[in-house]
């Protein structure tokens, strides 16, 4: 049985993304913060952890304990939606740790477990192409997408890496969106809607198990014509 590690797999599109790797047959191990809502814990073959991300001393040891994976999603992230002159320092560093130092860390530490042609999927955001309000979620976005790119010219192939740039998505990271922003985005689209998550989950997982390996170091953006390009 094929192996896969979802950050933040416990909801949103995270927890599409675990649901369809499920359905190909992978175990699928979810890292988040909490389980309380959990739609998947009765299933056997899910293997949830509690950890917090921002925690980057911990990622060796959490993915030693993991050991050999097929499929990495650096799908965990926060955003604040805080003004650029009142964004605490606190907050930078939870953001950059949970939204990028950390996904470059699971990379590092997973690529020692993979064998060849594993693949990695990064959840990065339309953010790293137009910026954002939140002036760090953008950075860390834009910031996942260069990662991307650098380590599958680091891995020479022997590990595919690719993203995907969604734009706003129906999650609950739309509560720190102000209504005068999302219905200002909503006219930019095609459909006059935000897309859904599992329209994400379809992307990232086959990006993660079936696309062609000349897919690599690559971005698909998801954003109904939003920023065409």
């Amino acid at each position: 049985m094929s192996k896969a590690i979802v950050t933040g797999g416990n909801k949103g599109i995270g927890l599409e993304v675990t649901k369809m790797l499920l359905e190909k047959d992978f175990e699928v191990i979810v890292i988040a913060r909490d389980f309380s809502t959990f739609a998947l814990k009765d299933n056997e073959a899910v293997k949830t952890i509690e950890y917090d991300m921002s925690n980057l001393e911990g990622i060796p040891a959490l993915v030693e304990s993991i050991g050999e994976v097929d499929v990495l999603v650096n799908n965990a992230g926060i955003m604040y939606t805080l003004p650029y002159n009142e964004y605490p320092q606190d907050k930078i560093e939870s953001i950059m740790n949970v939204n990028l130092h950390a996904p470059i860390k699971m990379i590092e530490e997973c690529a020692k477990y993979m064998k060849a042609g594993a693949r990695v999927v990064n959840n990065s955001s339309i953010s790293a192409h137009i910026g954002h309000p939140d002036i760090w979620y953008g950075v860390t976005k834009a910031g996942l997408w260069n990662a991307t790119v650098s380590f599958s010219k680091i891995f020479e192939g022997k590990i595919i890496l690719n993203a995907v740039a969604p734009s706003p998505i129906e999650t609950d990271m739309q509560k720190t969106n102000s209504e005068e922003r999302k219905t200002a985005f909503k006219k930019t689209v095609i459909s006059k809607r935000f897309g859904e998550p599992e329209e994400v989950a379809k992307t990232i997982v086959w990006l993660a198990t079936e696309s062609p390996e000349y897919i690599n170091g690559s971005c698909i953006d998801i954003n109904n014509g939003s920023y065409p390009r």
